[in-house]
């Protein structure tokens, strides 16, 4: 035995690693058969029927490598009628299962990224349970679905398959073993954040909330094209155009091949194209193969905006129907700069107070709003009124309108 003490640079660890979490890896029931056949369907619709409490759904879609956002699976889960993999690409009604649920509650995570590609199948909820937006409310640290499971469950779900392409037919197993999994235990997860709305008071935002989703529809944007990433680096109307047209081409190729536009030519490809504004295939921009694959495009696209009246070019920037940007507020307009300030640091205080983020009290439009063009009496009921028109819920307004009757009357008009 050697009598050598132990080296003192080498040290133990101070506190020892927490444990790896158990990992959820197969449903209980196994990986159900995906259902492709109208009678299958019938069937799910049935069991779905004869099952008890919420439903959990989820939708998997092909982002990033399809046109638009439909789904390619639907998971459906509920009490007594087990877990449903459903392919719409085969299946593209699913109103039995719609009328089974009736009006029954849904459980999503995220609603808003799902209810789009279901209401396209038929699928439109009475009642909603959204275990992403309920843990913002309880002011969980992480609100991904993952993170969720493991804060109620003390469990890991394996998120190795969440971007692949779903459009992949046939499904291999692991991915549907995955998907299975997305909807395994969101009902015993919804239960219990439900008993931490009401240990917290939060019930009623909560219901609030989840009802607002049921009349919610994705904002339709107008002049899509100005998302182009870089777009920032141009200022003259005529490149403007040039974008403009060179994005709804490389659309309506997206469109007639079925895949993601960024698939088809990147947006900074796009720009290079608009500001070399090329007159042949010579003067194209080199180092994206996607330019030269479809350089007749292009080059149409760049033709048609060189030939468009100056009355037709777009203007650099589009005026907002709101306030100005906030950070020209303490010029323009001290009074309101300071009246936004106070406000904003009684919701902070308001938030940390009940562990909730500021935003989910009020979002910074609204808010800005109400502080810009307010009300004619600056009384809590006139601000929330304006705060309503907004679409702010009652909760909402319920606890920000005597902030800002509070910070008008610290900062009255000179």
């Amino acid at each position: 035995m050697s009598s050598t003490p132990p080296d003192d640079t080498e040290s133990a660890p101070t506190a020892e690693e927490p444990a790896p979490l158990p990992v959820l890896r197969e449903p209980a029931d196994g990986v159900p058969a995906v259902i492709t056949e109208e009678s299958e369907l019938d069937a799910c619709a049935a069991a779905i029927a004869e099952g008890y409490g919420p439903v959990a759904l989820d939708a998997e879609r092909a982002s990033g490598y399809r046109y638009g956002q439909a789904a390619y699976l639907v998971q459906v889960r509920r009490e007594g009628a087990g877990t449903w993999l459903i392919d719409p690409v085969g299946l593209p009604d699913l109103t039995p299962l719609d009328r089974a649920i009736g009006t029954g509650e849904w459980i999503l995570h995220a609603a808003t990224q799902d209810l789009p590609c279901l209401g396209d199948l038929g699928l439109r909820p009475r009642q909603i349970f959204d275990t992403e937006l309920a843990a913002r409310l309880l002011g969980l640290p992480r609100v991904g679905l993952a993170a969720v499971i493991e804060h109620y469950l003390g469990i890991s779900l394996a998120k190795e398959h969440s971007a692949v392409d779903w459009s992949t037919r046939p499904l291999p197993e692991p991915w549907l073993r995955y998907a299975a999994l997305d909807v395994e235990v969101l009902t015993e997860v919804r239960n219990l954040m439900g008993i931490d709305l009401a240990a917290q008071d939060k019930s009623e935002w909560a219901r609030q909330e989840f009802e607002a989703l049921l009349s919610w529809r994705p904002a339709v944007k107008e002049d899509p094209w100005r998302r182009t990433s870089g777009l920032h680096k141009i200022r003259q109307p005529r490149v403007l155009a040039t974008v403009r047209e060179l994005w709804y081409e490389r659309d309506r190729i997206a469109r007639d091949r079925d895949t993601s536009p960024g698939r088809v030519i990147p947006d900074t490809a796009l720009v290079e194209i608009a500001q070399a504004n090329p007159s042949g295939p010579g003067d194209l921009p080199r180092g994206h193969r996607a330019i030269q694959r479809n350089q007749r495009a292009w080059l149409d696209a760049v033709a048609r905006a060189r030939t468009l009246p100056d009355a037709e070019l777009p203007p650099a920037s589009v005026r907002s129907d709101g306030p100005p940007p906030q950070r020209s507020w303490a010029n323009r307009d001290p009074l309101a700069a300071e009246r936004l300030t106070q406000t904003r640091e009684a919701l902070g205080d308001f938030a940390a107070e009940h562990t909730i983020p500021i935003e989910n009290v009020c979002s910074p439009d609204p808010l800005r709003r109400a502080v810009w063009s307010p009300p004619a009496e600056r009384t809590p009921e006139a601000f929330a009124a304006a705060l309503a028109e907004h679409g702010v819920r009652p909760w909402q307004r319920e606890i920000v309108a005597p902030m800002l009757a509070d910070a008008f009357a610290a900062h009255p008009d000179a």
